[in-house]
């Protein structure tokens, strides 16, 4: 073998995952992690909870900060446990297997990597990170309490589904300086909207972030948030750089979006079991092949069905049909990974099209959301013919 061929190996003798410096001096952390989440990957995926963490240790003895370990290493894992599931390449039991790990690794890690406590006036920052209710995906908001305390916060975690009285209550004991929900799942917003005039009825800014408000953050803006950030690195960067400050003290849903007023969200949201049931119901008749369909096969359609029901109730929220539209893609994505013919979503989207007829803006939503499938159908891409 040629002296100075071979790799460097870390623990149990993997190769060592991350290399601090290169010839010209440090690398940029996201690139040289590169072997780690490769690593990573595969020990989340197999189960194997000891090996990522002896992954995940194996970077910061090699010289990764521990931040760059949370967002570049065990962040970017994460989200790929997500696009291999969409996929169909795991299951849904693997994908809380790799989320639990996550998880696991993050809380035994922080435990041995704990900052300094904080002085002068770092001491006096304070802030509450909650996942909104309803909102069951914490690993977002756990990273940007953990980078929080690496940079001196004081902070109060409150995990996943917090209910809005309860978290007004402990603002009321805590007085944090600023509380910053999460939410991935944009059926969530209207509570989301919720949680946040509330903590700003109280007097807390409240900075938002997660992939529920959309892209850029747009309905960050919309739902009346003092400030939104795409990231966990750039949430820190912002609160670091400038106290954020409540812009509206208090203010309902119908000053933030005057929509609201022709009642087509509440109507929706109210009738949501009736509007499931009537789908399923002529989707038995239009849709010959769940004539087929195991019981198991017939409770995920109407699950889905609801999933319709209620991102279309979101979309007249926020009066954005392209939210629907976006999620109807994501949706026959993912029948089609699981070889599910997705020209079944057109037959779901006509019956409600007709159920709601009388509503002009959930009209003009689902004739948006018909006319993108349709055209999805056709196109040569899909490798499916309506």
């Amino acid at each position: 073998m040629t002296a100075g061929t071979q790799t460097p190996r870390g623990p149990a003798g993997r190769a060592a995952p991350f290399a601090p410096d290169g010839p010209d001096g440090p690398l940029d952390p996201a690139a040289t992690l590169a072997p780690a989440r490769a690593q990573l990957w595969r020990d989340v995926r197999d189960g194997d909870e000891a090996g990522a963490l002896g992954t995940v240790r194996a970077a910061v003895e090699a010289g990764a900060g521990f931040e760059s370990v949370l967002l570049d290493l065990i962040a970017p894992v994460q989200a790929r446990v997500g696009v291999e599931w969409a996929a169909n390449r795991i299951s849904v039991a693997q994908e809380h297997a790799a989320t639990a790990i996550n998880e696991r690794v993050i809380t035994l890690t922080a435990g041995a990597h704990a900052p300094e406590p904080p002085s002068g006036e770092r001491r006096n920052r304070r802030i509450t990170v909650a996942c909104v209710d309803g909102e069951w995906h914490a690993l977002p908001a756990r990273l940007l309490a953990e980078v929080l305390r690496l940079r001196g916060w004081r902070v109060d975690f409150l995990g996943a589904h917090t209910p809005t009285p309860h978290l007004v209550r402990h603002l009321h004991e805590q007085a944090p300086d600023v509380v910053a929900l999460s939410s991935s799942i944009p059926t969530n917003l209207p509570l989301a909207h919720a949680a946040l005039t509330a903590c700003q009825a109280v007097g807390m800014p409240v900075l938002v972030g997660g992939a529920a408000f959309g892209p850029g953050g747009r309905y960050a803006e919309m739902l009346g948030a003092d400030a939104w950030a795409g990231d966990a690195r750039d949430a820190a960067d912002l609160l670091e750089q400038a106290p954020v400050r409540p812009q509206v003290a208090i203010h309902q849903a119908v000053d933030d979006l005057p929509h609201l007023v022709d009642q087509e969200y509440s109507m929706v949201a109210r009738t949501r079991g009736e509007l499931v049931k009537e789908v399923l119901h002529e989707l038995e008749q239009l849709f010959p092949p769940m004539a087929r369909y195991t019981v198991q096969q017939r409770q995920h359609t109407a699950e889905d069905i609801a999933h319709i029901v209620d991102y279309l109730a979101t979309a007249l929220y926020l009066d954005d049909a392209e939210l629907f539209t976006r999620f109807l893609d994501w949706t026959a994505d993912i029948l089609t990974a699981r070889h599910v013919p997705a020209h079944s979503l057109l037959i779901a989207l006509d019956v409600l099209a007709r159920r709601l007829s009388d509503f002009p803006r959930a009209t003009r939503v689902l004739d948006t959301a018909r006319h993108a499938v349709g055209a999805r159908q056709e196109s040569p891409n899909t490798g499916e013919n309506a």
